[in-house]
């Protein structure tokens, strides 16, 4: 049955906008702190916070600052931190022996932060991107991304990350099968309650820049990384990855970036009906910044409005380096 609106003037739907107090209540979208994950960059240096020229605000934070960093998180009410790694070039190789170090970078801001914060989930990037040499997130061969060959070294890091106490591991690399390998591994060594968070639809967007700067990788990348993130072109396709990643395994899904795919996150949630989240990607983050130094826009109203948007989508959470400014201004 289709629904007819009553005609103006006895329809006057101002009406459930005219006090503060009724559009809180009609409200259909609601966007509070336990909505967001906060990406923090982590770094194997001495100093304890270095900017990120590229991303004003963001720092790279040594293990103890990120400890620091989940004990506000919990003061904030922001449920989760996310880990990337900008690791020593000297430790960078082929085939990215770093990622699966039990005592490196990674493990150790788990130890860090669980031992703060322990009621803060720590979701870790599984991807080799951040330890190859070539910047690219699997095993390469005469110029080729081999997929077969990087699962295991996928499975192998998830792995460890899990054992240091990761409670979600989030693999971001895009090989077919990863969710599988990466199921298995957790099931074979006793963390069946480990959950996985797939970048299912990652697309092979302009606007990762500002991040590949803040982890390091940017100088290493070597070619581009079509081949394995999906074009910008395709909506159905991304319903086929989601739909693969579930079946191996998968207990929440990822769209990235953020504001460009909103019709897919859309599609993504109510399709499957299980918790979708979006990364407000950091190309998103410095674009705003940007234009706020600028006074083109009001920096808060932007980020709170960009923030619903992704909830009025479909999104359960979203990943931004907002985070904890949005959270100030939802706690008044």
């Amino acid at each position: 049955m289709t629904f007819s609106p009553a005609p103006f003037p006895l329809a006057r739907p101002r009406r459930l906008r005219s006090q503060p107090w009724i559009r809180r209540l009609v409200a259909e979208a609601v966007l509070t702190p336990a909505d967001l994950v906060w990406p923090l960059i982590i770094h194997d240096g001495a100093e304890a916070r270095v900017p990120v020229p590229s991303m004003p605000g963001v720092h790279r934070l040594s293990p103890a600052e990120a400890a620091r960093a989940a004990v506000q998180a919990r003061k904030l009410g922001i449920p989760a931190v996310a880990l990337f790694p900008n690791v020593d070039p000297a430790i960078k190789d082929a085939i990215g022996t770093g990622a699966t170090d039990p005592d490196g970078l990674v493990p150790q801001t788990i130890r860090a932060i669980k031992d703060a914060a322990p009621e803060i989930g720590v979701i870790t990037d599984v991807a080799l991107d951040c330890y190859t040499d070539h910047g690219h997130d699997g095993v390469l061969e005469d110029g080729i991304i081999l997929n077969d060959a990087s699962l295991e070294r996928l499975a192998e890091q998830a792995f460890i990350h899990a054992h240091a106490g990761a409670d979600v591991v989030a693999p971001s690399d895009m090989m077919d099968g990863r969710v599988q390998a990466i199921r298995e591994a957790l099931e074979a060594n006793g963390f069946q309650d480990t959950l996985i968070l797939s970048y299912a639809a990652k697309y092979a967007s302009a606007f990762y820049g500002p991040y590949r700067d803040a982890v390091g990788s940017a100088r290493a990348l070597t070619g581009d990384k079509k081949t394995y993130q999906m074009d910008p072109a395709n909506s159905d396709e991304a319903l086929k990855e989601v739909a693969m990643d579930l079946a191996e395994g998968a207990d929440m899904v990822m769209v990235k970036p953020g504001l460009p795919y909103l019709d897919i996150i859309q599609r993504v949630s109510s399709t499957f009906q299980v918790p979708t989240f979006a990364y407000q990607v950091s190309g998103e983050y410095a674009m705003m910044k940007a234009a706020a130094a600028n006074g083109w826009l009001d920096e808060d109203r932007a980020v709170l409005e960009t923030l619903m948007a992704f909830k009025r989508a479909g999104c359960s959470g979203v990943l931004t380096y907002f985070a904890p400014r949005a959270a100030e201004l939802m706690n008044g």
